[in-house]
């Protein structure tokens, strides 16, 4: 990526829940994000041209990211790239979903424990709850505005699949720019596990296009 794109790319190597729950693995990532504004210069980076980018947990946590770069704002953004992001802890718990969705490599029974995981243990906030932590859980958050534009790609048999076309929707509500793909059969990871087959060109094409477009636009 960082050759394709002619950038800086730092991958941050967040502590993991669940023996470091939220948040954790949120103030690594913020920490990691400051120190690259910060230290930009030195690092070769444009101020300007910032973007974060994660693919399901990863997705998770970069969408979590952006909504606090928003709410600390000392550092703009100029997109953010959810790939099959995990947005929502009640998808799988107190909203089930089809069995057909969620079938293949991640569960609803994976995303329960994860979400356990990373929100505590029992006497803290459990996964489905009505309170979890501030910022803990992206589809959760009720005001989206203000966050950077958003490439959300996602297959349609994913478990994940409802929770970002939702998530799209509410940031297109929020007036937020943002660019939405579901693909037709698409499972959790089959660009990782078949990145050959046309869909997957077309996907990692799609999310590699709109940093293309993000890093021009901005000055």
């Amino acid at each position: 990526m960082a050759a394709n794109h002619e950038c800086v790319a730092i991958s941050v190597d967040y502590r993991l829940a669940p023996e470091t729950p939220f948040p954790g693995s949120l103030e690594d990532n913020y920490t990691a994000l400051l120190w690259m504004y910060t230290n930009a210069a030195e690092l070769g980076i444009d101020r300007s041209r910032m973007a974060i980018k994660g693919e399901s947990a990863g997705g998770t946590h970069a969408a979590a990211l952006a909504i606090a770069a928003r709410d600390r704002g000392e550092v703009p953004l100029c997109l953010q790239v959810l790939l099959y992001p995990a947005l929502d802890d009640r998808t799988g718990s107190t909203m089930p979903v089809p069995s057909y969705i969620g079938h293949y490599i991640w569960t609803a029974a994976s995303n329960r424990f994860a979400w356990t995981s990373l929100l505590g243990k029992p006497g803290g906030a459990i996964v489905g709850s009505t309170q979890p932590p501030a910022g803990s859980v992206p589809a959760r958050v009720e005001n989206l505005a203000g966050l950077p534009p958003a490439w959300i790609g996602v297959g349609s048999v994913d478990l994940f699949a409802n929770e970002d076309v939702e998530y799209g929707r509410r940031l297109l509500l929020a007036g937020v720019s943002t660019e939405l793909h579901l693909v037709p059969g698409g499972y959790h990871g089959f660009d990782l596990l078949v990145p050959q087959a046309p869909l997957s060109v077309a996907f990692t094409e799609g999310w590699n296009a709109a940093l293309s477009r993000a890093f021009a636009a901005t000055t």
